[in-house]
């Protein structure tokens, strides 16, 4: 007879993508997962993908948020282009989770290439 692992659920390894992908939370157990190299290569896939697309959205939100601050002309501009990123943020992610529900692969063509290649060398 197979022993049966805790998570060897299907549902419950979904879950567990679910929660990688949920903004800006998702990414401290998707850190978690990297930083102990636990999980399948679907997890640490997907792991690599919440974390280079949080990281990405903070750059950008500190960078627009530090030009608002630092220039008046410009500052309602890049307010807006702050408020634009971060709206986009929380809704690619949610486009992602319903991808996973939907059964499909959580990937961006951009940002998964990003993950797979330097974020894999350093964190993986």
């Amino acid at each position: 007879m197979k022993k049966l692992e805790p998570f060897e659920n299907r549902d419950l390894k979904r879950l567990k993508l679910f929660i990688y992908l949920v903004p800006i939370i998702g990414t401290l157990p998707a850190l978690w997962t990297l930083y102990r190299r636990q999980g399948t290569k679907e997890q640490q896939a997907v792991s690599r993908l919440s974390v280079t697309f949080a990281f990405a959205w903070l750059l950008s939100y500190f960078v627009l948020s530090a030009g608002a601050q630092a220039s008046e002309f410009w500052s309602i501009r890049l307010l807006l282009m702050n408020t634009m990123f971060t709206s986009g943020y929380f809704l690619v992610s949610i486009g992602l989770m319903v991808r996973l529900w939907q059964g499909k692969s959580p990937r961006l063509p951009w940002v998964s290439r990003i993950a797979e290649g330097s974020v894999r060398k350093h964190l993986s």
